[in-house]
């Protein structure tokens, strides 16, 4: 006997509709998204047919999804995370609640049309968690460094130096002589990028324990722009190389493929899609930084950056660049090697110098 179980997960509650295919009974329950209200809906739920109950639940992606995932899966339940946005194409709805909601995930199962997402294993997400920490943690350092900035400009000081926050800049502002409240806020912005500077070498130290033995990592080092930091980035958010059939796929998991529009004799190509992980997006596009003044993309990058303009071309080119990162990636990792050029490359950019 297979019971098909439909979650939806808010905050407080989890909505849960559990229908029997062969009979096509349904029971509505509800249960609290922790563990001891998860163990408690199990348990209901092997009672409503006769032992041994086989299981199979369906939850939308989201915050929680999960953990509501691991912890039924713990108790022998088969679970699948489906992505949020193909459900809604699959099944639009005029009236929608958390039990109709339930209920649509409940039927996708039993008709097996689970639009189903891939889940790493829990050491690649633990990996995974501490390179997005890092990210953040940076990206808070530079919105208060961006905030001294402005602070100066506000008051008519102008920021000499390349760093305004290393030890000559530290002591340049240490003499400015600037008003309340605008005085404490630099000094306190200040204490919380050192705070954030101590956290973010401590990431760098706890991500530097297993990106050193990781085979992929090393790989993706040996990538034009790569370091320690973007390679396991990118290495932890592709997770398994082998899900993507050819580099394509790859290529539009990043996101970074541009929107078609096509229709009748109309075909034109809009912004990037962006739907694939913001942070595998971001660690191809820091890489461009370098990598674009390798041999092996100087060319190609240079033409596209003259040929669009200096400013829309610089960001065309980067995305394009990143690309082509991806694609690289792609065969280091299917094929185990380095990065490795192609002759035409180097000999492209001789003829071109």
């Amino acid at each position: 006997m297979v019971l098909h179980v439909g979650l939806d997960l808010s905050r407080s509650r989890v909505d849960v509709c559990v229908l029997d295919a062969a009979s096509g009974v349904v029971v509505y329950v509800a249960a609290t998204p922790d563990e001891r209200g998860l163990r408690g809906l199990v348990g209901r739920v092997q009672e409503m047919g006769q032992p041994p109950v086989a299981v199979r639940a369906v939850i939308e992606s989201m915050t929680g999804a999960r953990f509501v995932r691991d912890v039924l899966t713990e108790h022998g339940w088969d679970v699948l995370v489906a992505d949020a946005a193909k459900v809604k194409g699959l099944a639009p709805l005029a009236c929608k609640t958390d039990k109709i909601d339930a209920a649509v995930l409940a039927e996708l199962s039993a008709r097996d049309l689970v639009p189903a997402i891939w889940l790493p294993p829990v050491p690649v997400r633990q990996q995974r968690e501490q390179t997005r920490y890092r990210a953040h943690l940076v990206k808070h350092r530079s919105m208060y460094k961006h905030r001294i900035h402005s602070t100066l400009m506000t008051l008519g000081v102008p920021v000499a130096g390349s760093d305004a926050f290393g030890p000559g800049g530290r002591a340049r502002l240490a003499r400015l002589e600037l008003p309340e409240p605008w005085a404490g806020h630099i000094t306190s912005s200040l204490a919380l990028i050192d705070e954030l500077s101590v956290a973010i070498d401590d990431c760098d130290t706890a991500i530097a324990a297993w990106a050193g033995a990781d085979p992929a990592v090393r790989r993706l080092r040996t990538l034009p722009g790569v370091g320690q930091v973007l390679g396991a980035t990118i290495a932890t958010e592709i997770g398994d190389i082998t899900r993507f059939a050819t580099p394509g796929r790859l290529v539009s998991y990043t996101g970074l493929c541009p929107r078609v529009y096509q229709s009748g004799g109309t075909d034109r190509r809009g912004s990037i899609t962006k739907t694939g992980p913001a942070q595998l997006r971001w660690a191809l596009i820091e890489a461009t930084i370098h990598a674009c003044r390798h041999p092996a993309f100087a060319t190609g990058y240079q033409r596209t950056k003259t040929r669009l303009g200096r400013h829309r071309g610089t960001r065309i080119a980067r995305v394009q660049l990143a690309r082509e990162l991806a694609h690289a990636t792609w065969y280091m990792l299917t094929r185990d090697q380095d990065f490795t050029p192609h002759p035409a490359a180097g000999a492209a950019n001789d003829l071109a110098a």
